[in-house]
């Protein structure tokens, strides 16, 4: 049988779960556009966004992106960002 103190921490974990969640999605949605941004950090947030919602104009930023990328990380990201985009649109 659970103790209350189990119960608790159980509590804890969800809540913290639950608004990490809430607060990357909110980090996400305000740095959707910020894809050329000078912050690295913005970059990888519009990556994210871009991944998450993928369309025939979104693609044809990320290969813009891919040219003008100077940083090998997110040029790694932004590449499986592409293929997973055109998996989505077949």
């Amino acid at each position: 049988m659970r103790g209350p103190r189990s119960l608790a921490i159980a509590l804890a974990a969800v809540t913290g779960v639950v608004t990490g969640w809430i607060l990357a999605q909110y980090y996400l949605d305000r740095h959707r556009a910020a894809l050329f941004s000078q912050r690295p950090r913005r970059r990888h947030a519009a990556l994210g966004y871009l991944a998450g919602h993928p369309s025939h104009d979104s693609l044809r930023v990320l290969r813009d992106y891919l040219s003008w990328e100077p940083h090998p990380m997110l040029r790694r990201r932004a590449t499986r960002v592409v293929r997973e985009v055109e998996m989505a649109l077949g």
